[in-house]
């Protein structure tokens, strides 16, 4: 049976860091777990809200209940009137980029973040024949007819740097007057679909929120892919009120955990924004009673860092926050999230909610329950208190 690990997933790293302690929750080979490739979802449900839902208290106790299955489009029922969901409305761009060097050799380039105007940080491919000067020239197949950027079907940059955190390179686009990239990415650039998504047949709108809105992310904040306009009304129309930040998800988010001892694993800055107004909100539904529900972990680290000094106020800016089990929870109640990968940020994050050992548990039973992993995989519901 072949598992995640043979699709060059991120499983079994080595590390020379030695812990202090010995504490699995602080392993990374604490977070491994075997997964049948057949059950990594390549295509989104259809409808979206037809995905299952495991339900889970966030009790991590020999109190907490069985987890209970149900169906994503049911969450209007098992939330409560008064309760906040906050949401990522960040829009996936079409980072990937095709092209040649003025060799002709063929690369791949992916955007990750804007760094000044026209000039981005990016992975590329084969990355070690990226040195400085290198020109590189990106093509499409179509052109905006009576387009403003009269570009042609050619757009070129240059490599002016290097960055070591990453392992990327800073790409100059050479660009007219007044025009950025972001607007040529629609014409050069497709959406980048995560590596272990290699049979999918859904249009690019599958893998954004139907609330996406500021373009920014090189990953879609998938917790929020189960929602639909009907779903989200049918939320608002029972009490359940809706805030948003925005967290642009970029390397940070994917980016492997590679030694053993996780605390020495350093989360790479993403831009958050976490505005007054979903401030406000959060601390009337305090007043009020009323929970705080996180869709997705890019909402977890956006309100946890913006409660760095105590209680949450509006930021805007970078976070590297890194949430794994110990972490002192200031802002989150509880959270919905999908399915992650072995021995990823995301899994420890969630993991420092309900326990690492109780949620592998979790995992197990889910395999053999068929739910559907990863991005666009089933749901999971972590509540503050034990599920009826």
């Amino acid at each position: 049976m072949k598992t995640a690990s043979a699709l060059g997933l991120p499983l079994k790293q080595n590390s020379n860091s030695v812990l202090a302690v010995n504490n699995l929750e602080l392993c990374l080979s604490g977070y491994d777990y075997e997964l049948p490739i057949d059950i990594i979802a390549q295509n989104p449900a259809s409808p979206r809200d037809s995905s299952k839902l495991l339900i889970v208290d966030s009790v991590n106790t020999g109190n907490s209940k069985q987890p209970t299955c149900e169906v994503f489009r049911n969450l209007p029922n098992i939330l409560q009137p008064g309760d906040l969901l906050v949401m990522n409305n960040t829009r996936v761009i079409p980072a990937r980029l095709h092209g040649h060097k003025s060799t002709g050799a063929e690369i791949e380039v992916l955007l990750l973040e804007e760094r000044q105007h026209n000039y981005w940080l990016a992975l590329v491919k084969p990355g070690k024949r990226f040195k400085l000067g290198t020109e590189l020239i990106f093509t499409t197949g179509t052109q905006k007819n009576g387009s403003k950027f009269n570009l042609g079907r050619e757009m070129k940059a240059t490599v002016v740097g290097s960055d070591q955190a990453t392992g990327g390179r800073l790409l100059r686009f050479e660009l007219p007057e007044g025009i950025s990239l972001i607007e040529l990415l629609d014409v050069f650039g497709e959406i980048p679909l995560p590596p272990y998504i290699n049979k999918n047949h859904s249009g690019k709108e599958k893998y954004q929120t139907i609330y996406a809105e500021y373009p920014g992310a090189v990953a879609a904040p998938t917790a929020g892919l189960h929602f639909t306009p009907s779903l989200l009304k049918k939320l608002q129309s029972r009490g359940i009120n809706q805030a948003f930040v925005t967290l642009h998800v970029g390397i940070g988010t994917f980016r492997p955990v590679e030694v053993e001892n996780i605390t020495k694993h350093k989360m790479h800055g993403e831009w958050i924004k976490v505005s007054a107004e979903t401030v406000e909100k959060i601390h009337k539904t305090r007043a009020d009673g009323g929970r705080i529900i996180a869709v997705g972990t890019t909402v977890v680290r956006s309100l946890e860092s913006a409660a760095a000094s105590g209680a949450v106020q509006p930021f805007c800016g970078k976070s590297n926050l890194f949430i794994y089990p110990g972490y002192k929870w200031k802002v989150v109640d509880g959270l919905i999230t999908n399915f992650h990968l072995p021995r990823s940020s995301l899994l420890m994050l969630v993991s420092a909610l309900i326990g690492r050992e109780r949620l592998l548990n979790i995992y197990q039973q889910a395999i053999i329950s068929g739910y559907r992993f990863y991005s666009f995989g089933d749901a999971m519901l972590i509540l503050p208190e034990a599920v009826n």
